[in-house]
């Protein structure tokens, strides 16, 4: 398998979709969609897996594409052995239709790799995730890997974490849903914010986890992430929130130019 740098070492290349090993030659793909440029991204992400490896599963739309290639390296016998750690319900499905022979944390607490979207990254490889709603597991199943591989298009970077002014989830428990939603809207860690519970229909969205989602949408970057996530988590019926902080080891960042490969110059915190 491919591998480019090791975990600490700082990397920032164009690489070759033709030529994995490469790190200076670029690929032109001016002419790609946007669907392309997340398959690009999700392959290359599939070259950190190799056989006899437990695998963590991501969700939504760029991480499929990633299960979907495990699946067919698996029926051409060039993966084997492997265990996938899906982190949703729609992951699962898709995995064992597939026939990746499947397991939960509690089967296979420690993970070598997991590879995920995200729906924001910043310049430090901090990501926002969980506009599909499946943010808590995902977050278990990636901060138990050895290495958690992101993959993006690059529509996804961002100066600031919220600067897409997009949804910046948080999972909450049903009771009394309305109190912490108001709770969340004064912090003053994340102030200026609009939050919104999210609904399916007319009726509140639920997740895997059978809780409530908030949606937190910002006009300005986030200032201070650290701080955010801290006030966050410190309100009682907050069950956990969309900002992956020092999670990211990888980046791979598909774009019109290229793929690009980042990784983070520090290891992550656990």
């Amino acid at each position: 398998m491919a591998a480019f740098g090791t975990k600490g070492a700082t990397l920032n290349s164009k690489v070759a979709i033709s030529r994995p090993c490469s790190r200076r030659s670029v690929v032109t793909m001016a002419s790609l969609s946007q669907d392309e440029l997340k398959k690009q991204a999700a392959w290359k992400a599939v070259e950190y897996v190799s056989s006899n490896m437990v695998v963590g599963l991501g969700t939504g739309s760029t991480a499929a594409f990633a299960v979907d290639r495990i699946g067919q390296l698996m029926k051409e016998g060039k993966l084997t052995n492997i265990i996938g750690v899906p982190t949703s319900i729609r992951t699962y499905e898709q995995a064992k239709a597939l026939g990746i022979p499947l397991a939960t944390l509690d089967d296979q607490p420690h993970i070598d790799v997991a590879i995920d979207g995200a729906d924001e990254v910043d310049p430090n490889l901090d990501v926002v995730k969980g506009r599909g709603g499946a943010l808590l597991r995902e977050k278990m199943v990636e901060m138990a890997s050895d290495k958690f591989v992101c993959i993006v298009d690059d529509s996804k970077m961002v100066s600031g974490l919220g600067g897409s002014k997009l949804a910046m989830p948080i999972e909450i428990v049903q009771f009394c849903h309305k109190y912490t939603l108001s709770r969340l809207a004064k912090l003053s860690e994340v102030a200026g914010c609009e939050a919104k519970l999210r609904m399916e229909g007319d009726k509140p969205y639920v997740t895997d986890n059978h809780n409530f989602i908030v949606d937190l949408y910002f006009q300005e970057p986030i200032k201070d992430g650290r701080k955010a996530s801290d006030a966050i988590l410190a309100l009682e019926g907050v069950v956990d929130h969309g900002l992956f902080l020092d999670m990211v080891d990888v980046c791979i960042i598909a774009g019109k130019t290229g793929v690009e490969v980042k990784e983070r110059p520090h290891p992550k915190k656990k």
